[in-house]
């Protein structure tokens, strides 16, 4: 399903030239381009301070860029309609639930924005977290108000999930459980997911896609098996590199340059490409990726 949503849809977030800086310090988008389809699941990937919330929230609307523009469903963001809102699903780094409510309260209030709200998925969550729903939301455990935030965030079954280091107060059964919902929801759905975490063998389990911002924008993009079976270290002097590069029709992605004239390079080969024997090719792990393009 995923794959005729891919083929023959439009995108359920484009941003075209964004940039965004707060006051007059630099940049923290520069020109960013980026593109959401149905039904993908997209890590996104960036050093502390890289952005990473900033590009968020100007995707959903919640900050007006100073340059470029930012689409929802076909539409300006900062324009989404109600039902474009009920559409989409966020949970944000830091958590917005209302303290004097008990967790009962808080989805009823919620309940009322969402046409397709799923009582069911609802009670078997909380049922399933072990979340009391007439305890005030204040006296729940940090991970309890995470997973409150994300029931919160899937119970209306969003075409767009947005989620901003969602797991980051969850032990590693609560992620797992967490982990296997979304999977859930994207192969029932064809939900388009971007999902934010500095624990990468989270995304590794979900993520199809990544995403690696650095310097403002999109670095690279690509289906996650695509960069692990495509891409290599190659290191040598630097005409050595050149040539090999040459001869594999390989695009460079970042080249470091190291002691007597060598240097080394992260590169991605063509589709299939087998590798002689005995050339100096690493292969890369998600982690080598995220050191080198973040």
């Amino acid at each position: 399903m995923n794959a005729h949503l891919l083929a023959t849809t439009s995108p359920s977030a484009e941003l075209t030239g964004v940039s965004l800086a707060y006051g007059k310090g630099a940049p923290v988008l520069r020109g960013l381009d980026w593109q959401l389809l149905p039904g993908q699941v997209v890590g996104l990937l960036g050093r502390n301070g890289a952005g990473k919330t900033t590009l968020l929230e100007t995707l959903l609307g919640l900050r007006e860029p100073q340059a470029g523009t930012v689409r929802l469903f076909g539409r300006p963001a900062t324009q989404a309609d109600d039902a474009a809102r009920a559409r989409i699903g966020y949970v944000p780094q830091q958590s917005d639930l209302f303290e004097s409510f008990t967790a009962a309260q808080l989805l009823a209030y919620f309940k009322s924005f969402y046409p397709r709200w799923n009582e069911a998925k609802v009670d078997g969550l909380l049922s399933r977290w072990d979340i009391n729903r007439h305890q005030r939301i204040g006296k729940l455990s940090g991970g309890q108000q995470q997973r409150l935030s994300i029931i919160r965030a899937l119970a209306h079954d969003p075409d767009l999930l947005v989620l901003d280091e969602p797991v980051a107060s969850l032990d590693p059964a609560g992620r797992r459980d967490f982990l296997r919902e979304l999977v859930e929801q994207v192969l029932e759905r064809g939900t388009t997911v971007v999902f934010s975490t500095h624990i990468l063998s989270d995304l590794e389990r979900v993520a199809f896609h990544m995403a690696f911002m650095n310097d403002g924008r999109i670095a690279l993009q690509a289906p996650l098996d695509d960069l692990l079976d495509e891409v290599r270290l190659l290191s040598g002097t630097t005409d050595e590199v050149q040539a090999l590069m040459q001869r594999l029709g390989a695009t460079p992605l970042k080249r470091t340059p190291l002691a007597d004239g060598r240097e080394r390079v992260l590169a991605r080969l063509p589709s299939g490409t087998a590798l002689p024997p005995g050339t100096p090719a690493n292969v890369v792990t998600l982690e080598d990726l995220f050191m080198e393009l973040t």
